[in-house]
Parts: structure tokens; C-alpha cells; sequence
């Protein structure tokens, strides 16, 4: 059983030609041996065989799971795009939604905050929504049910200047710090300490999960534009990169 000199293509080619009739009746020990150390030889003497498969196996994977999140962002685009229960800025009229899922205790999300913002604004044509979902202990969890009750009872305007400071707070998050934040924000502390804990705060985060599983996103932060899903950080330039994408696409 002696192979010629084969391209890869070919080679994988070959081996299933060869393989295929093998499995409808068994290799003897001395076929199979001698199959493999064939086999062994040709990959040792041609390794970029070996670099030109695993390339191939990326590139299919990652087509396969483009296709799989273009069909999870069709199914879930309502929930994605326009939940009123998420928090919407930028140009609300853009031809472009760009949507962020953030943990404020996230250090890519602080990293990644002035430059999504810069985006925005510098673009002036993305619609841009934010995800509350913390997943990374209790602090991040009260600051997302202090941000969410933020929004329910003193609006956008107040959300978006809550979200801001707390993306950017490095100390601890407790309901010593909320309350003083929601007093220098000029809100009723105790009210919205209160609504903390209401079930409506706890329905959005909730919903945040489930969608988030239904996505298959298990980081921070993770961004959705229209068609594409870019799982963790990615720089300025690289972010108008995939917007320009998707226009174009």
C-alpha cells in the first residue's frame, strides 16, 4: 500500500478512495499497520499538509459558525433589536444597530467603552443599544439592577449617566456607594435602592440571560451588528472595519 507523491487535496482524496471499500471488510493487523505508517511517513515528510488542513478546518468552522449566528440573529431579531426594556442612544434613526451585552465589573467592556463611543459618534449614523448582563459576581449584578432601576424611574437620559459612571467606577460596588451615586446624580436615593429589588428589574435581567443563551454569548462584551456577532473586544479601527462590513454587505 504505497502512496504516490500527492498534493493535500489530492492525499485526502486518496485516503478516502482508499479507506471507503476498507471499511466494508476489515484490515488485517499487518494492513493496518502498514496503512498508518504510510500515512505517518507522507505527513512527516510533508508537513505543511498538516498546517494546510488545520487552516481549512478554521476557515470552515468559522463559516459554520457565521451561518449559525446569521440564523440565531434572524430568529431572536425582535429581542435583539428592539426590546424596549434595553436602553437605546445614538442616532435612534441610524441605518445600522449596533447592540453591546456589558458587565461594568468587565475590564474589555471598560477598555472597549470610550471607543464604542467614539464610534457612535464619530459615525453618526449607528443606533446603539446596551444589553445589561452581569456575569461576573454579585457586584456586577447590583450595579446592573441599580442601572436598570435607574432607567425605570428617572429615564434615558438619567441610565445612560449612571452606565457611564459605573463602567468607569474601580472601587467596590455596594448600596453605600449606589445611594451616594444616585444622590450626586441628584435622584432619590432610597427610591431607587428600592427598586433595586422590584420583580420588573429582575424580569430584564432575566430576559438579558436567556436571550444571551439562546445567542450562545458567554462574555463580555460581546456586540451584535445587524448581521454579525462579534464575540469580545475589538479595537476601534477593527469595529468601523465591521460596520463599513455590514453596510457594504
Amino acid at each position: 500500500m504505497k502512496f504516490p507523491a500527492l498534493g493535500p487535496a489530492a492525499l485526502i482524496a486518496a485516503l478516502l478512495a482508499t479507506t471507503a471499500p476498507l471499511a466494508a471488510q476489515e484490515m488485517t493487523d499487518a494492513e493496518r499497520t502498514a496503512f498508518r505508517a504510510e500515512v505517518r511517513a507522507y505527513l512527516v515528510e510533508n508537513p505543511e499538509v498538516l498546517i494546510e488542513a488545520m487552516t481549512a478546518l478554521e476557515a470552515k468552522q468559522q463559516a459554520d459558525q457565521a451561518n449559525n449566528d446569521l440564523a440565531l440573529l434572524r430568529d431572536n431579531a425582535e429581542e435583539i433589536f428592539n426590546d424596549p426594556a434595553s436602553w437605546a442612544g445614538g442616532n435612534l434613526e441610524g441605518d445600522i444597530t449596533l447592540v453591546e451585552f456589558v458587565d461594568y465589573r468587565c475590564g474589555y467592556c471598560r477598555k472597549a467603552h470610550d471607543e464604542v463611543a467614539e464610534l457612535v459618534k464619530s459615525d453618526g449614523n449607528i443606533r446603539f443599544v446596551l444589553k445589561e448582563y452581569p456575569i461576573l459576581g454579585e457586584e456586577s449584578l447590583i450595579a446592573s439592577r441599580f442601572a436598570i432601576a435607574v432607567r425605570q424611574l428617572a429615564g434615558d437620559e438619567a441610565y445612560k449617566q449612571a452606565h457611564d459612571t459605573l463602567i468607569a467606577f474601580r472601587g467596590d460596588i455596594n448600596t453605600e456607594t449606589l445611594g451616594r451615586l444616585a444622590s450626586d446624580m441628584g435622584l432619590d436615593s432610597a427610591a431607587i435602592l428600592a427598586r433595586m429589588d422590584a420583580p420588573e428589574v429582575t424580569a430584564v435581567i432575566e430576559a438579558n440571560h436567556a436571550l444571551a443563551t439562546k445567542l450562545d454569548v458567554s462574555g463580555t462584551p460581546t456586540f451584535v451588528l445587524d448581521r454579525t456577532m462579534v464575540r469580545g473586544y475589538v479595537p476601534l479601527d477593527g469595529m468601523r472595519q465591521i460596520v463599513e462590513g455590514q453596510r457594504a454587505g
